[in-house]
């Protein structure tokens, strides 16, 4: 008679998670639509339905995260969006 021998192996794995950051942009008395729109296409790469989609929020909701990715991808374009006279920041 044999006897067969199960043996149950622990395997640690990590893994290590890259934090997803935003950029909010944030509502204002001073831009007008047709400009959110074109800041968001030129520095989000937003489709002009994006874009509009998300002007329309910014306008209704007093805020909208526009773009999500990591902080060395978003630093530049939250950047643009300040010259152009938005308010914008990274969380």
């Amino acid at each position: 008679m044999s006897t067969k021998e199960e043996v149950l192996e622990e395997v640690k794995t990590t893994t290590r998670e890259q934090k997803e950051n935003e950029i909010v942009l944030y509502n204002d008395d001073y831009n007008t639509f047709d400009h959110v729109i074109e800041s968001l296409i030129y520095a989000c790469e937003h489709t002009p339905e994006q874009a509009e989609q998300c002007s329309i929020l910014v306008h209704y909701k007093g805020k909208c995260v526009v773009k999500t990715g990591t902080f060395d991808d978003l630093k530049p374009r939250c950047s643009k969006l300040l010259e152009e006279g938005l308010s914008a920041e990274i969380v």
